[in-house]
């Protein structure tokens, strides 16, 4: 059977995966047999997420009533119910839900109206607290069948210290992450100098080291030099698969859902207040069509040094930018530098006799030597060298959302 959760967790403590941990403990105390743990990220957008929008499914055989019993009362002990925003659900499959169901997830808003009547037309069991909007996270999690997947080990406080500072070495951290790089990413940030893999949240987490597979995100966790550990728990993912975009077109875009679009660059990037750069580009309204029409994208300022990628395109570009569709426009993840314009600037002539820069005569008259009289009609077009290539440019490790395919995975051997 498949059990999924969602749900548990609020903004001052809790993780759903840290019940789906220790969920898995006691089952396989019970006697049950536990095959496989997936962390499943849903849609980034949505906007009652706590902080990641994970869900869990725990792949298991036993009887189905006491494992149901079981995951039950683990959510009533451990879940947030304090917290308005925090609205448990369980659900268990005796066979992977639909998959259509499990990408509609990740990628539009869906309403717990629409979970119960999948659930209920499957013939899944199911529970829910409060509003049971968790049903959502839970039968997406049931329902996920993964083209591609990664990994992610991630280390549990002991519940004494859940209320202390984290104790953990930062220099450990990076060596592991040299050890282990390109198989593992995200475990830390080069160019900014900070440790991301270590939550700043009041929750249960350690750590969690994230890669391509079980023993690359083994090894480096090893390594790491910390306080004692609680538990820890390997979990399959759909993190960094870029499964939550969707190839679109400009004219037809959908609040909330996350979009790779092409389209020309035609207004230069421009850096507003608060540091955060925008441009527009302008592209078909749809496949088959030669309309086009026009968005605009942002690089907040938290994505640092991306903003430089940003702000080196020009007029004319053709890119592929990806990224949700919020608020009529497009908030930047990465982008790909497809065909770069030509930077041509019109300058003055020389004076052929003078060898002087020559200076405007006046509107639609040319340009004129203010030594010897000299006249030319046309400027001279200077070509400028780009700072940027063709390729793609992605915001750095602090600012990545979990879902966000990393450049480093297309760098593995």
């Amino acid at each position: 059977m498949f059990i999924g959760i969602d749900d548990t967790d609020s903004a001052d403590g809790m993780c759903t995966t840290y019940l789906g941990a220790l969920l898995i403990r006691n089952l396989e105390k019970e006697g049950a047999d536990v095959r496989r743990a997936f962390l499943i990220r849903l849609n980034p957008t949505v906007p009652y997420k706590t902080r990641g929008n994970a869900a869990v499914c725990i792949e298991a055989y036993g009887d189905c009533d006491r494992i149901f019993a079981t995951t039950c009362d683990l959510v009533e002990q451990y879940a947030e119910f304090s917290c308005e925003k925090t609205n448990p659900g369980v659900v268990i499959a005796m066979e992977r839900g639909p998959v259509f169901w499990y990408e509609r997830c990740v990628r539009e808003y869906v309403t717990i109206q629409e979970a119960l009547s999948l659930i209920t037309g499957r013939g899944m069991i199911y529970r829910g607290w409060k509003n049971c909007r968790g049903l959502i996270g839970a039968s997406a999690a049931v329902s996920a069948d993964l083209s591609d997947s990664t990994w992610e080990v991630i280390a549990y406080r002991e519940e004494e210290r859940l209320k202390t500072p984290r104790q953990i070495d930062a220099v450990s951290i990076f060596s592991a992450d040299a050890a282990t790089r390109p198989h593992t990413w995200d475990s830390v940030d080069h160019k900014n100098h900070v440790v991301v893999c270590v939550p700043h949240t009041p929750d249960p987490v350690l750590y969690g080291i994230r890669g391509e597979s079980p023993f690359f995100v083994s090894q480096a966790a090893g390594s790491i030099l910390s306080e004692p550990i609680g538990i820890s728990q390997l979990w399959c993912t759909n993190q960094g698969t870029d499964s939550h975009l969707i190839p679109g077109n400009i004219g037809h875009l959908i609040e909330g859902s996350s979009y790779f679009l092409t389209g020309t660059v035609t207004s230069p990037p421009h850096t507003g207040r608060g540091g955060h750069v925008t441009f527009s580009i302008t592209g078909k309204q749809d496949a088959g069509s030669d309309k086009e029409d026009t968005i605009t994208c942002i690089a907040y300022e938290p994505t640092k040094g991306f903003r430089d990628a940003v702000r080196a395109l020009i007029s004319g570009d053709l890119i592929c930018v990806a990224g949700s569709y919020l608020r009529g426009s497009i908030n930047l993840e990465k982008f790909q530098l497809i065909v770069p314009a030509r930077h041509q600037v019109l300058e003055a002539p020389e004076c052929p006799a003078c060898l002087r820069l020559m200076t405007s005569a006046g509107t639609n008259k040319g340009y004129k030597c203010r030594r010897c009289g000299c006249r030319r009609n046309d400027p001279v077009i200077k070509e400028m060298e780009r700072h940027i290539s063709p390729g793609w440019y992605e915001v750095p490790p602090i600012a990545r959302r979990h879902l966000s395919r990393p450049l480093i995975r297309d760098l593995r051997d």
